[in-house]
């Protein structure tokens, strides 16, 4: 009998994690209008890569068709199409923005993507500059001696900053170009800017955004390597704690403590801001850990168990559940791990956004309780 419940049991096993084929195939596509001829499926699978050559769509047996075999796990996804890059996206009627493509996977399966135009076939629209008055830019090419880089380095100041003597906290933030300016922005900005100024004076701090590397992203936001190449997380830590943080202590007013010192992103900044606590506890005492990609860094969980976070330190994770299968399971499995080390669930809080989506819409509709979760522990 114990023999044939271990059967069952692997048996189980292998049909829960065994793979389906699904097939994409285009209906007919608009006119290219440029050289590009390949078109590509970018989306959770892949990390969002618009060029992935894993992921690119071959011409079908009907001319101007294109199709794609593949083999993928059951769950929840979302993807776009893309002709390369995200200039050259696909849009609705006239080039307008659309919504990701969200499908459910349960078995083998084919799925009918009709395009109804492209992205860079339409004259762009106009971006403007939505910064607030309280955002400076520090500089274009702030030195990166731990990676070899230079990077701009944006900054809000409080609304009193050049009025009073205070000293701020300070929240250090990735993915800058796409936290103050929707001219900078790729997918839309966090609007920050705007959220902190209709908090009042007395909450406001310090936001430091450092931008993001373009091609080096995933690779800097990483501590491991991956398929996307060899990780260069812990140089980047290191360069925010040891380089930058440095610098705005000495040439803002700020409070230098850890508990007024944070370190805040989404997705792959979501994974470093994590990776950043654990590494340097006494230097960040808080993170806002959103929409982590865990799935990339398995490790990461075994370096939360080797970290020295004590109930001083305080993480706040948080997703939506319209996102992917893995990522609230993720999020809660590192959050129980750190109360199983020690850390209160008030010091830990985990929050599932039902409907939520992996964009800059939702973490600017979290940053908001984030935010109110931590000025309380100040």
């Amino acid at each position: 009998m114990k023999k044939i419940l271990i059967v069952v049991l692997l048996l189980s096993q292998t049909l829960l994690f065994a793979q389906v084929k699904v097939t994409f195939k285009t209906g007919a596509v608009p006119a290219l209008k440029t050289n590009r001829t390949s078109i590509f499926l970018a989306g959770d699978f892949d990390n969002w890569d618009p060029s992935d050559a894993r992921w690119q769509m071959q011409p079908g047996n009907s001319a101007g068709q294109y199709q794609l075999a593949v083999s993928m796990l059951p769950g929840k996804y979302s993807f776009k199409v893309t002709k390369g890059s995200w200039e050259s996206v696909e849009s609705g009627a006239g080039g307008a923005d659309v919504s990701n493509r969200d499908i459910s996977i349960a078995h083998d399966t084919t799925i009918i993507v009709n395009i109804v135009g492209w992205k860079d076939n339409y004259p762009a629209t106009p971006k403007k500059h939505t910064a607030s008055a309280n955002v400076h830019i520090i500089t274009e090419k702030f030195d990166m001696p731990q990676l070899g880089r230079q990077r701009r380095i944006w900054i809000y100041l409080p609304a009193d900053y050049t009025t009073s003597r205070r000293k701020y906290p300070v929240i250090y933030m990735h993915d800058g170009q796409n936290l103050f300016d929707e001219l900078t922005s790729g997918y839309g900005e966090w609007g920050v800017d705007e959220l902190l100024d209709k908090m009042p004076v007395k909450d406001q701090c310090i936001i430091v955004g450092v931008d993001h590397g373009g091609e080096y992203r995933i690779t800097e936001y990483d501590p491991y390597d991956s398929k996307y190449g060899k990780g260069r997380g812990n140089d980047y830590v290191d360069f925010l704690a040891k380089t930058l943080k440095p610098y705005i202590d000495k040439n803002y007013r700020t409070q230098k403590d850890a508990r007024h010192t944070t370190v805040a992103g989404s997705s792959m900044g979501g994974l470093i801001s994590a990776h950043a606590i654990f590494k340097y506890p006494d230097v960040f005492g808080n993170a806002g850990v959103f929409s982590p990609s865990f799935w990339i860094a398995p490790d990461i969980f075994n370096y939360a168990q080797q970290s020295k976070l004590t109930n001083s330190n305080r993480l706040y994770f948080v997703c939506g559940d319209s996102e992917d299968d893995a990522m609230p399971a993720d999020m809660q499995k590192m959050a129980a791990d750190l109360q199983a080390k020690g850390i209160s669930k008030n010091n830990s809080p985990t929050t599932i956004i039902k409907g939520a989506k992996h964009n800059e819409k939702q973490w600017n509709g979290d940053f908001p309780a984030f935010y109110s979760w931590l000025i309380k522990g100040y």
